[in-house]
């Protein structure tokens, strides 16, 4: 930013641009669906028309998620994990995002086992 008193006559004063989360999600602070921090993200098939319809934050969330977690998708979009948690929670609801499921203390040995082995095949692609 240019000091004011370095600045000419017909410049205008630059102004800081901040958008307050709460504007982001319409006041809401919590998702429509469980979605821990390292849920893999999928995007769904979907006509790109209906892109039209979604605000600029769920645009940019639906442009990042696709095989990124919940946690990615916060840090690339550089917004709160809990804006980026309300909105992906519209997205899935919409349908234009899936979940990957992620393991808990209940799953499986082969739940188990196909984490690790989707982790390693996202790993190589790197």
């Amino acid at each position: 930013m240019v000091p004011d008193d370095a600045r000419g006559p017909d410049e205008p004063a630059a102004t800081a641009r901040f958008v307050r989360p709460y504007t982001i999600t319409a006041g809401r602070t919590k998702a429509a669906v469980d979605l821990p921090l390292e849920a893999t993200l999928r995007l769904r098939p979907h006509d790109p028309s209906t892109d039209e319809d979604l605000a600029a934050g769920a645009l940019r969330v639906l442009d990042l998620c696709d095989q990124r977690s919940v946690a990615e998708v916060s840090a690339l979009a550089s917004m709160p994990i809990g804006v980026v948690r309300v909105l992906l929670g519209d997205l899935v609801q919409q349908g234009l995002v899936r979940v990957q499921a992620t393991i808990t203390e209940s799953s499986s040995k082969d739940e188990r086992i196909e984490l690790i082995e989707r982790t390693l095949r996202g790993l190589r692609t790197y």
